[in-house]
């Protein structure tokens, strides 16, 4: 049974735009602002938070904190025009507090000017004594999982419109996931109802996706590249004394991308290792065919001539190749469009793990192993690895998601299909800076465009749209928001938010772009003229890190990228009334905004 939605945005401010029904103060700038992970040291980010947290307390009517309950802070953010930001994670009288996460707003002087939270009611259970014990919750949540319950820790559950006592299993070798994999199981401590039970890796390809392919009999087989093998380029010469381990520059085969220089380790003479010092020692390894989730067990990529894969399946590096390439040409967009320093921007390396598993037709991000996972295929529907750039591009995303507004589906069902708004939104971000990263890389045997998935060889050539999302037949996928989309699954409900980045970005209409076509429909018939893809990425990134949280739905994300806008570009600014043209011209407008429900 569907749980009700917790609406999200709750900002206290001085001033009220009518016309746009945010409420909010301007702020004009066109930089994005600086993103600083918690673990840095400095008195700035000390002073922020402290300044915050007390913040917090002090405006509680507004943020909805109360007595006992405790504030870690998650990230702190300082913008260059003056605002200061801190998302905190909740704890009630010790117990952490699932959707009880928000984001304190301060002014340059650190004077509170408002909140946007996830739970709009009080996170206080009715009790704090459990019914049912511990080794109780395991047992129920290895039975409903299939699989191996570790240790059961008493939490306050606050996503479902009111605050509950409950237990948060972790179940490995779960039998109902994927490749065997982790699942969170959340059971009511004095019911003993299932609250939840949701897998911890996000695949790209839903299970009801795989189960359309598979009624339609499709056969996925894309075409690779047949790049010859490649030169090293090492930089070390071997006529003077070099000190290992040196940076070094190889290049790899790919499948997909062609041949491709790679930021490399030379650990001795006539050694290196598939590891890029330049990129925080972002890696990639062999899973050998296994269900590993732990990095460290994977095995290393290593050659005697800094040349790795041949282009083709028939050699074990070619698949490491792409997905090095695409993780590090992730790393990159990220860096030089936000200067956001790794997937959780703390100055950490980025991972991945090829071959996992047999047979495994996905990929993968998977929060337990903290790195991508890539399949080969399953040998019968899909015949390659899943390591095409848009692909590994769509799922770090999902990692950033993870480390600032940890977005989640409203329910996920007893196959592992997912639903609701905020699960559609955290998969149309994955879309959004998924085909951004193709833009940034600028590859001429991987077109940068608005679809995802293209080159997976699929019968209607694409996977997802931007532009138009419902060409999409496979997955759904819809044009426009509608009361219905609330209980959508993700990747059909995706549409809604792509397509008013789409908009934003590029206007309404035919025009062709980078020898791609596109021609996007608006729910009004409205014309909408895009203000360029820099500026509507600009808006959508600052939204997510500064204005959206766990439950963000889509009408909550036209408040977010309103405000973004006014932060970035001014009030009055054309970006910020493309901005709410852009919602509307997908059904999302202060007229329908849904009442909340509680």
């Amino acid at each position: 049974m569907r749980g009700p939605h917790i609406r999200g945005l709750a900002v206290a401010v001085a001033v009220t735009t009518a016309a746009t029904g945010l409420a909010g103060t301007a702020f004009a700038g066109p930089a994005t602002g600086t993103d600083h992970a918690v673990a840095a040291t400095g008195t700035t980010a000390a002073s922020v938070v402290t300044a915050a947290r007390a913040a917090a307390f002090a405006h509680a009517a507004a943020t909805g904190v109360v007595p006992g309950d405790g504030l870690r802070a998650k990230d702190v953010m300082i913008d260059p025009e003056g605002a200061r930001h801190v998302r905190f994670i909740r704890t009630h009288q010790g117990m952490p507090v699932l959707g009880g996460d928000l984001v304190v707003h301060l002014s340059r002087q650190l004077a509170y000017t408002g909140v946007t939270r996830a739970a709009d009611h009080s996170v206080e259970p009715a009790t704090t004594r459990p019914e049912l014990t511990a080794a109780q919750a395991e047992t129920k949540a290895a039975a409903v999982a299939k699989g191996d319950a570790g240790t059961a820790r008493l939490v306050v559950d606050a996503r479902d419109g009111r605050a509950a006592l409950a237990y948060q299993v972790p179940v490995s070798d779960s039998d109902t996931t994927e490749a065997t994999g982790t699942r969170t199981v959340v059971i009511d401590a004095v019911t003993g109802k299932i609250r939840s039970n949701t897998p911890d890796s996000d695949e790209f390809l839903s299970p009801e996706l795989l189960d359309t392919l598979r009624e339609r009999g499709e056969t996925l087989n894309p075409a690779t590249g047949t790049a010859a093998q490649p030169t090293a380029l090492t930089a070390a010469g071997a006529s003077r004394a070099v000190h290992y381990p040196v940076t070094a520059t190889g290049t790899g085969a790919s499948l997909f991308v062609g041949k491709v220089p790679l930021t490399t380790t030379r650990t001795a003479r006539t050694s290196y290792l598939l590891k890029d010092p330049t990129r925080w020692g972002t890696e990639t390894r062999d899973a050998k065919g296994q269900e590993l989730e732990s990095f460290a067990r994977g095995k290393a990529f290593t050659s005697t001539n800094d040349k790795w894969g041949n282009g083709t399946v028939s050699h074990r590096d070619s698949a490491a190749v792409d997905a090095q390439y695409g993780i590090t040409k992730t790393l990159d967009f990220y860096k030089k469009t936000f200067g956001r320093k790794g997937i959780a921007n703390d100055g950490k390396a980025a991972r991945g793990m090829v071959h996992f598993g047999n047979k495994v037709a996905n990929a993968f991000w998977d929060s337990t192993c903290d790195c991508m996972l890539y399949g080969d295929g399953d040998g019968d529907m899909f015949k390659k690895p899943l390591v095409v750039l848009d692909v590994t591009g769509h799922e770090l995303t999902h990692g950033v998601v993870d480390a600032t507004a940890e977005l989640e589906p409203t329910r996920v069902d007893a196959d592992g299909n997912q639903y609701g708004e905020a699960g559609s939104l955290n998969e149309s971000l994955a879309d959004i800076f998924g085909s951004n990263v193709e833009f940034s890389a600028n590859n001429a045997k991987n077109p940068p465009n608005y679809l995802i998935g293209e080159k997976l060889g699929l019968a209607q050539k694409f996977l997802r749209r931007l532009d138009h999302p419902s060409l999409d037949k496979l997955e759904g996928t819809i044009d426009y928001w509608s009361p219905q989309t609330y209980d959508a699954e993700v990747h059909a409900g995706s549409g809604v938010s792509s397509h008013a980045y789409y908009l934003l970005a590029e206007g309404s209409g035919r025009k062709t772009i980078g020898g791609f076509a596109y021609d996007s429909p608006t729910y009004d018939g409205s014309t909408v003229t895009g203000i360029g893809r820099a500026k509507a990425t600009a808006i959508f990134y600052r939204a997510l890190t500064r204005y959206m949280v766990s439950t963000t739905d889509f009408h909550d994300a036209r408040l977010a990228t309103l405000k973004a806008a006014a932060d970035l570009y001014g009030a009055n600014s054309t970006a910020y009334q493309t901005v709410d043209k852009a919602w509307a011209a997908v059904n999302v407008t202060v007229a329908n905004t849904p009442a909340a429900r509680r």
